[in-house]
């Protein structure tokens, strides 16, 4: 009879352990969520009513933030999460050109797509609202849900969107009708220098044919539109090693 008041009085012990233990983690998961909503708020002290002017978007993949301009002055704020280095969020000069609503499983409730021509890349919310502020992503920008509910009202199709990053590894000859990450680093060397001024857009067209052709000349060099690793040499861009 006593081992069976010990047997039952321990088990009653451990039902009781195991019962607390079970309210701590829900006790701890409701405060991490609540503290990811709280922690990773769009920074304070800022507007809560849309912009009235021109809007356009800045995105500082180093720094983790976008910045919604309104008539060519910051206006907002937020905290973002960004590509992994094994995927990349892209550089370049997009543009908004889809939205949507609850596009998939761990985009959230929102999606802003953008043009971005050898991959979807986009916008959108996350049902991992801890990962904000880090380099979480396969490449698309991660936003809180109410943070990207907010901006899918404020910015229309056709917004511009820049994104600035870490310079990537060039390892190709580029020709015209060529698409990728180093062809927005060509694009962007050329406006630098004043030979285009179309947007960077990661597409190998015929205007930036004919600024690389340009170049060749004014430098002395045979005009085939080629950009070999001597034309990078020449342009004086610095790839990431």
């Amino acid at each position: 009879m006593w081992n069976i008041f010990l047997f039952l009085r321990k088990k009653h012990f451990y039902l009781g352990v195991s019962s607390l233990i079970f309210v701590a983690l829900l006790v701890s998961f409701w405060v991490v969520d609540y503290m990811d909503e709280v922690d990773l708020a769009a920074l304070p002290n800022q507007p809560t009513i849309p912009p009235n002017g021109n809007v356009s978007l800045k995105i500082n993949v180093a720094s983790r933030m976008l910045e919604l301009y309104n008539d060519g002055s910051v206006y907002k704020v937020y905290r973002i999460a960004v590509g992994k280095k094994e995927t990349p969020t892209p550089i370049g000069e997009w543009t908004i050109v889809w939205k949507d609503y609850n596009w998939g499983t761990g985009f959230g409730s929102r999606w802003l797509g953008l043009n971005v021509p050898w991959g979807t890349y986009g916008i959108h919310g996350t049902n991992k609202p801890w990962s904000i502020g880090s380099f979480a992503s396969h490449g698309c920008i991660r936003m809180r849900n109410k943070d990207v509910e907010e901006l899918f009202e404020w910015v229309p199709i056709n917004t511009a969107v820049k994104i600035e990053g870490s310079k990537i590894k060039f390892a190709r000859t580029l020709k015209q009708n060529m698409a990728g990450q180093d062809v927005v680093l060509l694009q962007l060397r050329l406006k630098e220098l004043g030979y285009l001024t179309d947007r960077a857009d990661g597409l190998f067209g015929a205007n930036t044919d004919k600024a690389v052709k340009q170049f060749q000349a004014d430098k002395g060099l045979e005009a085939t539109g080629l950009v070999t690793k001597k034309i990078f040499e020449a342009l004086e861009i610095k790839s990431e090693i």
